[in-house]
């Protein structure tokens, strides 16, 4: 991934067009990664009048959907028999999408919320 792929593809793709739907209260969440500061990201930024949340150097990963990505991971890993081919992935990463307790997610986030209000 490069500053110039991020741009084009995350920024001017979704990024942006979500941040017209949600208005003025929108706050962009992304990491340190390199490619996320390039200047050319920054000027995206600017240019479309996003604010970027801060984020301190050298954070531990904060961002809860990382952590539902790998409860997802784990459940596609664990279906037996797995899914062989992209349609069968596709139905089986819709099934466990809806198959995971939004319990569990709302505890995610307020585990984050609990660290960045410690920050």
């Amino acid at each position: 991934m490069t500053g110039h792929i991020y741009r084009d593809v995350i920024l001017e793709q979704h990024v942006r067009l979500f941040r017209g739907a949600m208005g003025a209260e929108f706050l962009f969440m992304d990491d340190n990664a390199r490619p996320h500061r390039a200047n050319i990201v920054d000027e995206c930024f600017q240019s479309e009048d996003i604010t970027r949340m801060d984020w301190p150097a050298y954070s531990p990963d904060l961002n809860p959907i990382e952590h539902v990505w790998d409860m997802l991971g784990r459940r596609i890993a664990a279906r037996q028999p797995p899914p062989t081919c992209l349609p069968e992935l596709r139905r089986a990463l819709l099934d466990e999408w809806c198959n995971i307790p939004q319990d569990q997610i709302d505890n995610l986030i307020y585990g984050y919320e609990c660290i960045l209000q410690s920050l």
